[in-house]
């Protein structure tokens, strides 16, 4: 019942932000579950519809850790959250997404489906054609950052069927340095790198995942910086929780609320 009334939640503040921007047709979110990080959205929540960039910090711009696990976990709230239904594709160059990785994560393998493409061309396009099919609810890439025409493509492929696209920035296969460009057509644009753990309540094995999330870009919104951490599956609708604390740590209370430029 939580997750349905998340839900409805989400769909109201998308009909009142279409109402403020004047468009006819309501956008759906998924909501992060906090004020702090949802009231930086026009909609109160990622906007579906849409595609995003999600960026790595030092080496995770070669392994995309980081990045991928914060889009699992996206993906994890999604299906949760029983606003969109169908498959999930995944297109990348290299064949070292782990599926089991993901099942980890709470993220149900079973509408997953992996493309590997041959070069960047492609993978964009495999991406822009899986967002456009109907029965897709997302579709993730992990490529160079495309330019503004193909990523005004991605655009209209996300408004044809409503689903949540997502470009996971990754350097160029086999090496090299990544191409940047002077725009995006994204609707936002995120940077993800680990963050220290707590130490567990007994002082055995590991504590909870945690990130450095900053929000960047935000069209129509504003950007943040924060500290989350990764909730276990089957304690609420949201898969990530905002810290508050970082005790032991060499970083300041404040810090998960800065805002970035």
């Amino acid at each position: 019942m939580a997750g349905s009334r998340e839900a409805r939640l989400a769909a109201l503040r998308g009909r009142i932000a279409a109402i403020e921007a004047g468009t006819r047709t309501p956008t759906p979110v998924l909501p992060f579950g906090d004020p702090a990080i949802d009231d930086c959205f026009p909609g109160g929540g990622l906007p579906l519809g849409g595609w995003h960039e999600v960026v790595g910090a030092g080496l995770e711009d070669e392994t995309g850790a980081a990045p991928a696990v914060f889009a699992g976990l996206l993906l994890r709230s999604l299906m949760a959250s029983g606003t969109r239904a169908g498959a999930v594709v995944w297109v990348a160059r290299r064949s070292d997404l782990f599926a089991p990785g993901l099942t980890g994560l709470g993220v149900s393998t079973d509408r997953l489906i992996q493309v590997r493409a041959r070069d960047e061309a492609e993978t964009l396009s495999v991406l822009e054609d899986a967002l456009a099919t109907q029965g897709v609810a997302a579709a993730i890439a992990e490529a160079e950052p495309p330019d503004l025409t193909a990523g005004r493509r991605l655009q209209l492929a996300c408004e044809k069927r409503g689903g949540l696209g997502l470009v996971l920035h990754r350097r160029p296969y086999g090496g090299g340095k990544a191409r940047a460009v002077s725009g995006s057509a994204s609707f936002s644009r995120w940077r993800v790198a680990p963050a220290p753990g707590a130490p567990p309540p007994d002082d055995i094995g590991l504590g909870p995942p945690r990130w450095r999330v900053a929000l960047e870009r935000c069209r129509g919104g504003r950007p943040g910086g924060w500290i989350l951490e990764q909730q276990e599956a089957g304690h609420g609708p949201h898969p990530f929780r905002l810290v508050s604390e970082l005790a032991d740590h060499d970083v300041s209370a404040a810090e998960p609320l800065r805002r970035v430029g």
